[in-house]
């Protein structure tokens, strides 16, 4: 019966998984996978011989209610915080059933033992990992850090005596309690020097591998504990985090190991404001709004920005004056705009924005041409032509939203400062770019105040 109600927590997963493949089934996936947790840990509960149930629903009650209380709490704008940490906290959990396994003396044969140190090391990384991104986002930590001398290499030699001394121990039957401890900070500190060198601008792929990380320390440890829930949920997120990292390091035109071992910075090479060519044009909020309010498409482009100063629900008050007016709004979100995958698709769903509304890179792309007014949001790398034209750029190849091709661009931003990346941002020197400068929300409701004194 056990089996059953796995099987059947398993398909669950599955649907849940491919209802939050689109943005208006997600919620309902969301609901699917959480009603298919829930009925898996009482299955496990139920397990004949399983010890200390007392102490698993203490445990069962401490993080339910730590969980709703913290996601009740946390605004938009920290999400991406919120999904690093809880993201860490599964790889730690994973490392925690290793350990507890080894030093109990539970694995008996050679072969669980290195899946268990495999299993253990994934989750350390990702719990290491997912805390250092989780202080980068929430503005703890230093965007970027490195050793002052060959960091890469240290991370690899860090690996292979980590990897060494974890199949030694995996392997023994009886394995030394310092050598344990030794090799769990050995992994600790080789996710945290993997992260540390990694700007904001590889933040969603890392986000997104770690996660698959995660997963896959879960499967691990699951085939140790010959429990095949823990499998296949550690599979399927695996897999799942996996193929979302594969896509985003394509959205971004950077593989994989550039990301971790040749993170994206602005600190070298990168295109300053004196080899651009161009000055920055400033608009107020009524020449702004004039132009929007006479074109007859508008292109929306949402960034961290408008995360930041939570105006999502202004903007698509703004958008729904243009409509009124007979101006026809789209939404276009790039795949890594915001600090998370679909960032931006969150914060646009929240503020009611419509989902045939909001289009992606590819399917907007065509449209810059034949739009009159591209407008900018607190957006900056993913907006940036330098990714097209200039190969001597950082983020040249990156696939970018085409803005600089409609007819106008009105960015709005809080200052002059850079992207996230630290790198110039070649589109807001363009002839036909003009800049409108403060708080989205604040320039958002400027221009909702001028667009109602039109009529």
């Amino acid at each position: 019966m056990i089996a059953l109600i796995y099987f059947a927590a398993t398909l669950a997963f599955v649907l849940g998984l491919k209802a939050m493949s689109s943005p208006a089934t997600a919620v309902q996936g969301m609901r699917i996978a959480g009603v298919a947790m829930v009925v898996a840990v009482v299955a496990t509960l139920l397990t004949p011989g399983l010890n200390h149930r007392g102490l698993i629903l203490i445990a069962l009650v401490l993080g339910a209610v730590t969980a709703w209380r913290s996601a009740q709490r946390v605004a938009m704008t920290e999400m991406p915080q919120m999904v690093a940490i809880y993201n860490g906290l599964g790889g730690g959990a994973a490392a925690a059933i290793a350990a507890a396994e080894l030093v109990g003396g539970r694995v008996h044969t050679p072969s669980v033992g290195i899946l268990a140190i495999i299993g253990a090391i994934i989750g350390a990384v990702a719990f290491a990992g997912s805390v250092i991104a989780w202080a980068k986002l929430d503005g703890r930590l230093a965007r970027v850090w490195r050793l002052p001398k060959a960091h890469n290499d240290a991370v690899l030699l860090l690996a292979i005596l980590t990897l060494g001394l974890g199949l030694t121990l995996g392997v023994s039957d009886h394995p030394d309690g310092f050598g344990l401890f030794l090799f769990f900070v050995l992994a600790l500190a080789l996710g945290g020097l993997l992260t540390l060198p990694i700007g904001g601008a590889d933040m969603p792929v890392v986000i997104s591998l770690l996660n698959a990380f995660t997963g896959l320390a879960v499967g691990f440890e699951g085939y140790v504990l010959a429990n095949p829930m823990l499998i296949v949920a550690g599979i399927v997120v695996g897999a799942s985090g996996t193929l979302l990292t594969v896509l985003m390091a394509k959205a971004m035109n950077r593989p994989i190991g550039n990301v971790l071992f040749a993170p994206l910075t602005g600190e070298a090479n990168t295109t300053g404001a004196e080899t651009v060519s161009g000055r920055l044009k400033e608009y107020s909020a009524t020449d702004a709004a004039a132009a929007l309010r006479y074109a007859q498409q508008v292109v929306i482009v949402p960034g961290y920005g408008m995360a930041v100063a939570g105006a999502q629900h202004k903007v698509w008050e703004l958008a729904q004056l243009l409509e009124e007016a007979g101006v026809t709004v789209k939404f276009a979100i790039h795949p890594v705009a915001g600090r998370m995958p679909g960032h931006m698709n969150v914060l646009l769903a929240e503020a009611g924005v419509p989902y045939e509304k909001i289009f992606d890179l590819e399917e907007i792309n065509g449209e810059f041409p034949q739009t009159d007014v591209a407008l900018v949001i607190g957006a900056n790398d993913v907006v940036n032509p330098a990714a097209r034209t200039n190969s001597g750029s950082p983020i040249y190849g990156m696939p970018i939203l085409n803005v600089d091709q409609a007819r106008e661009v009105i960015v709005i931003k809080r200052g002059k400062g850079k992207g996230y990346s630290g790198i110039e941002n070649e589109l807001f020197y363009l002839d036909h770019c003009h800049l409108v400068y403060g708080s989205a929300q604040e320039v958002v409701a400027a221009l909702i105040a001028e667009l109602k004194a039109m009529g």
